[in-house]
């Protein structure tokens, strides 16, 4: 059984990232499936492999390219994570999360988390994006929770509120954002649901998590957000409806990877918009609210 990590390691790979780089990045973007594009925005962009990195797990899935890049994003310094990691590959959630503490030790303020998500609201299509207000954390119903364990009172508190872990000043800024690129679709806000995959959901579980109140299912985000919350960061999130999920048995649809990284490739321009307008309206250091 591996070993948990320590604060220790935490600082040591802190501490190595920032005798690495110049960069002393303010905001920690995490780039879901097919939407690692965002990192080739950066400027001023100096690149680490995960692999090069102390301590850091790797990333094993289609769609992730797993490097670290640092830079500015409209002008904002900035950490992009271009792949994550999931609890599927059989990382434990201490592991998957792994990133987001060190961010923190580095002097991240705001964690900008994006993923690739099923649309489970019958009025989204594909190509939506879907500003989280909240979650359902499915895995933490059965105990499966990033702070499970000895608590490191060095990050946060034993108990963290979850009731306001997504930003609302940051959602009023996206929204403005949104109506500046005079998009045809409006932008959606709704609850994000995760579920542990690797397996695309039956259509029995599709209708439960509807009826539940999720508007869109993935395989990620969640813990990340947890930990970011749990150590003080601002957390913004939004989802990229990749595709529609099948809740006929009438239907001959199935889900695929294939589709949601395709869905990515076509998003990109917006989303790259999108991320770079909201990047500017993110406050400065030290205005934590």
């Amino acid at each position: 059984m591996e070993k948990e990590y320590t604060y220790k390691d935490y600082q040591n790979t802190a501490e190595w990232l920032l005798s690495h780089t110049k960069h002393r990045p303010q905001v920690a973007v995490i780039c879901g499936s097919g939407l690692g594009g965002l990192a080739d925005k950066v400027t001023q962009a100096q690149t680490f492999d995960y692999n090069e990195i102390p301590n850091f797990p790797q990333s094993t899935v289609p769609g992730h390219a797993g490097r670290l890049v640092f830079g500015f994003l409209n002008d904002r310094a900035c950490v992009v994570m271009q792949g994550r990691f999931h609890f599927y590959e059989g990382h434990p959630l201490w592991k998957v999360t792994f990133p987001v503490r060190v961010f923190r030790l580095m002097g991240v303020d705001t964690l900008v988390v994006t993923n690739a998500a099923g649309g489970l609201n019958p009025k989204f299509e594909v190509g939506d994006i879907m500003l989280i207000r909240d979650h359902i954390n499915m895995p933490g119903f059965s105990g499966q929770n990033p702070l499970r364990g000895p608590n490191e009172e060095r990050f946060g508190d034993r108990f963290p509120a979850m009731s306001d872990a997504y930003d609302r000043n940051l959602r009023k800024e996206a929204h403005c954002a949104w109506k500046r690129m005079g998009e045809e679709r409006e932008l959606q806000e709704g609850t994000y649901v995760m579920l542990g995959g690797p397996n695309f959901e039956t259509i029995a579980e599709c209708r439960l998590l509807q009826k539940l109140g999720a508007d869109a299912v993935g395989m990620s985000t969640v813990p990340e957000v947890i930990v970011a919350r749990h150590c003080g960061l601002r957390v913004f999130g939004f989802s990229l409806i990749t595709n529609k999920v099948t809740l006929s048995y009438e239907s001959l649809e199935k889900a695929n990877h294939e589709e949601v990284l395709e869905a990515g490739k076509q998003a990109a321009r917006k989303l790259e918009q999108f991320v770079s307008l909201l990047m500017a309206s993110i406050p400065p250091s030290g205005n934590i609210i």
